[in-house]
């Protein structure tokens, strides 16, 4: 198997451009067998040939491989052709124009559609099996926002163009991965956000998600909970009391492999951590900082619940770097490493 990975770039005028043509750069073979988890080269796994296709304007990648003196090559992507390796120095591109030029360090809401335009084609191709894995770049959220289209992030557009009622965000860096039970909300929102439809459905879809996508035959998830010391019986909360731990043991009565709630500091530590093979916390800073700590630069951001497999960088657009050549594409590579990994998985 070759496997086909669409490659969105993001935000033309932050580093997405440049990671694209550095990932161009060193090949897909060397991207791939990079340690995505441990942010080195080494334990090297071949993964064999990989076909790359950028979904952008072809122009912006020209633009960018010139600025950073770097050779590019672009090979018109043709959809009724097999698969083939995407040789060092060269991108597969599937053309979408750019509304007018792109700046590095420059947002312009003429250019929001082209974006909305790149990720609407990639999950196409995915859902139509052209693709077999979308790998997206940093996107600004406030620039579409300001062109007068509503725009909450790519999940969510993912989630709306596949038809799914929800999906998981989690993280990975190495063997450590975090999944979240609410993401980018307000933190005097989050109690009334964990319902017990939405832990059941946040954790149906994880554990579904590690058996069958990560080929984990009995995935055992560690919970966190939300209040400090998981409420302390009920004198800090009583969340954990009328919410969580009813979800759990009626999960646990089906089945799945839960362990909590625990509180957050008990549950990432290392002894706690060697017996799970998920972290499920209940917001975004109670996972994600401890996830950041251990492998920020080369953490990757998957998208769990959609029909199609979608990873993503877990940084943003960086526009104060941006066209400076300064830009560390090892995000990038993890989150094609993982994609490919993922893409052959599910071939079997």
């Amino acid at each position: 198997m070759i496997p086909r990975i669409a490659l969105t770039p993001g935000e033309p005028g932050g580093i997405g451009p440049e990671l694209a043509v550095k990932l161009a750069t060193l090949g897909p073979e060397r991207a791939v067998d990079y340690a995505s988890g441990n942010g080195n080269d080494h334990g090297h796994r071949h993964h064999g040939p990989t076909q790359i296709v950028a979904v952008a304007d072809p122009a912006l990648l020209e633009d960018t491989a010139a600025q950073l003196r770097l050779p590019l090559r672009l090979i018109p992507f043709d959809p009724d052709q097999p698969p083939a390796d995407t040789p060092a120095g060269t991108l597969y591109v599937q053309p979408v124009p750019l509304a007018e030029p792109a700046q590095p360090g420059v947002l312009n809401p003429a250019n929001a559609r082209y974006v909305l335009d790149t990720l609407h084609s990639a999950a196409r191709g995915c859902l139509d099996r052209t693709f077999d894995a979308v790998v997206t770049g940093p996107v600004h959220k406030g620039v579409i926002n300001d062109a007068g289209i509503a725009f909450s992030g790519h999940t969510e557009l993912f989630a709306e163009i596949a038809g799914v009622e929800r999906v998981v965000m989690m993280l990975a860096a190495g063997d450590l991965r975090v999944a979240l039970v609410t993401t980018h909300l307000p933190l005097k929102d989050v109690s009334a956000a964990i319902t017990s439809e939405r832990l059941e459905q946040v954790i149906t879809i994880l554990h579904r998600s590690l058996r069958d996508q990560f080929r984990i035959p009995e995935p055992r998830i560690g919970v966190c909970g939300l209040n400090p010391h998981a409420g302390e019986g009920g004198h800090l909360g009583r969340e954990e009391i009328e919410v969580i731990e009813p979800s759990l043991e009626m999960l646990r009565s089906l089945g799945l492999k839960l362990l909590g709630p625990l509180p957050a500091d008990t549950l990432f530590t290392p002894p706690q951590l060697s017996r799970c093979d998920a972290v499920l916390a209940m917001y975004h800073d109670q996972g994600l900082p401890v996830l950041k700590f251990k492998g920020f630069g080369h953490a990757v951001n998957i998208t769990l619940g959609l029909p199609f497999i979608r990873t993503s960088v877990d940084h943003g657009t960086a526009l104060n770097i941006a066209g400076r050549n300064e830009a560390d594409s090892g995000s990038l590579r993890a989150a094609l490493a993982q994609a490919v990994q993922m893409a052959r998985l599910r071939a079997l």
